[in-house]
């Protein structure tokens, strides 16, 4: 295996764990059905990061990134939803 096949394999992991980072936040969410403690705006904001870097990976055609950060985008914004859902809930 050459380094630069090394490296695209430990990057597609990172981003597969980056993507499951966000899991622990969807359960909390659904479990409590509280976002109190969550930021609307840093949550979009990962999302819009996230999106981006997906156009990049489809611009340069990479696979991986475009996988990862789809993943991602999935995850986060799953967050993202269930923090609107849970705020406009409790006003």
């Amino acid at each position: 295996m050459s380094f630069d096949s090394l490296i695209n394999f430990f990057f597609g992991v990172s981003l597969f764990f980056n993507a499951m980072l966000f899991v622990p936040q969807i359960i909390k969410l659904i479990r409590m059905k509280d976002a109190r403690d969550f930021s609307k705006i840093t949550f979009v904001g990962f999302c819009l990061m996230q999106l981006c870097a997906i156009l990049y990976g489809v611009v340069h055609h990479d696979f991986v990134l475009v996988v990862g950060y789809s993943l991602s985008l999935l995850t986060c914004g799953t967050v993202t939803i269930l923090i609107f859902k849970f705020s406009y809930r409790k006003s």
